[in-house]
């Protein structure tokens, strides 16, 4: 999964993809690269990010997923919004799926809106909200409590007729480094809700506090990270560098097979 922020603020690329001409170049970037899935946003969702209106999210948004679905029409595109109201208006545009980071709890409309949509849901654990989530997350057993958070959502979901539904434990969403750690060496343990898995490290703090790096500088750390991540049970990796995740997933599909 190809990041695509259509956002000024974005903690590694705001900025860069601010007109439908450099979108259109970044969705074809990712998918030459060989992505699967491009991922659209128009708020950002850094820890501390300003809230933005519906509005402006949405005058963001609809141009590029209108775009992005003209020219390239076989392309999947997920949009990355907590808000129903923008994700039914980027569905009825051309996305096909829901990335919401956060897991229906911004938005009590949310759950329903995928109900009636019929499309896939990426449900990602958060806890507070963007403005909040790192003043001081706290966990007394952050595996266990964020298992059952998304055990007790992916069952709401499918009583409301859900069917696909994509788990994201939430990096850097309401953690420290350490539960992000956590998180990731028992992520195998989140299979047992019978979903794939998405992890979401790209260039992130988790990296950067442990490396001494900053975002521009983490290329090489997200790569090791991604590679802990498919080894311990993931089956999408959301990224900002497709290419060199491309080959991280190329190099451990090789690795398992022999």
């Amino acid at each position: 999964m190809g990041i695509l922020n259509a956002t000024p603020d974005s903690f590694y690329d705001g900025g860069k993809n601010n007109s439908i001409d450099a979108a259109l170049k970044r969705a074809e970037e990712i998918l030459t690269q060989g992505g699967d899935i491009i991922d659209i946003g128009a708020a950002s969702t850094r820890p501390g990010a300003t809230e933005i209106s519906i509005e402006e999210e949405l005058q963001r948004l609809i141009p590029v997923v209108k775009a992005i679905a003209a020219e390239f029409p076989d392309a999947i595109l997920s949009v990355d919004t907590y808000r129903a109201v923008v994700a039914e208006e980027a569905i009825k545009a051309g996305a096909q799926i829901i990335n919401d980071i956060a897991g229906g709890t911004m938005d009590a409309a949310m759950f329903a809106t995928v109900a009636k949509l019929h499309v896939p849901y990426i449900l990602m654990h958060i806890q507070g909200t963007p403005q909040t989530m790192q003043q001081n997350p706290e966990y007394t057993n952050v595996v266990a409590e964020v298992l059952l958070s998304l055990s007790q959502k992916v069952n709401e979901l499918k009583r409301l007729g859900v069917a696909d539904i994509i788990i994201d434990p939430g990096f850097g969403f309401g953690k420290t480094t350490e539960h992000n750690y956590q998180l990731l060496s028992n992520l195998r343990q989140l299979q047992l809700l019978g979903c794939p898995i998405l992890a979401g490290v790209s260039r992130k703090g988790m990296i950067n506090k442990v490396l001494g790096t900053t975002p521009d500088q983490a290329l090489n750390g997200t790569t090791v990270v991604n590679t802990l991540a498919l080894a311990n049970g993931a089956s999408i990796l959301r990224v900002h560098d497709v290419k060199e995740a491309v080959e991280a997933v190329a190099l451990w599909r090789f690795a398992k097979s022999v």
